[in-house]
């Protein structure tokens, strides 16, 4: 296999229970527009994206919720340009009634520049906004260790 010099993740594909619902939960959280959608019984789909570019996937055949506790996604990230953006995003989420794994934004580690919002989708999926620097005001939650928001 030859190394590709511009290898790039490409789009996430998540399994939901309720497409209706996650792809109002997208759609307000991330702003996302509905790039491609499959409506046919049993084989419901969403794909999102920004412009031309698909980011996220959501494909309704699950059911239950999202399974921390054994192997695969640990979460899933998103970045953006300024902490005031990753606060208004909190806002959005909390007229949600998202559940939140911390109160507030929070650094990547003690004295960390970095860090965010972490929170679970309406299925349990856990997820994070942060942005590159700005949350060096709050403590970090976690001594000794990354926080990565779900440790």
């Amino acid at each position: 296999m030859s190394k590709a010099e511009n290898l790039q993740t490409g789009h996430i594909g998540l399994n939901v229970t309720d497409l209706d619902r996650s792809l109002a939960f997208y759609r307000e959280v991330f702003d996302f527009e509905v790039l491609g959608e499959g409506k046919e019984e049993g084989r419901r789909y969403a794909f999102l994206g920004r412009g031309s570019r698909l980011l996220v996937t959501l494909w309704q055949q699950s059911e239950g919720t999202f399974p921390a506790g054994l192997p695969g996604l640990h979460h899933l990230s998103f970045q953006v340009d300024t902490v005031e953006e990753v606060r208004a995003t909190e806002e959005v989420l909390r007229t949600l009634g998202a559940e939140f794994a911390y109160d507030g934004v929070v650094p990547h580690g003690e004295g960390a520049t970095s860090g965010g919002i972490f929170f679970t989708d309406p299925d349990g999926i856990r997820l994070e906004i942060y942005a590159p620097t700005g949350a060096d005001a709050a403590a970090a939650p976690t001594t000794g260790a990354p926080t990565c928001g779900f440790f």
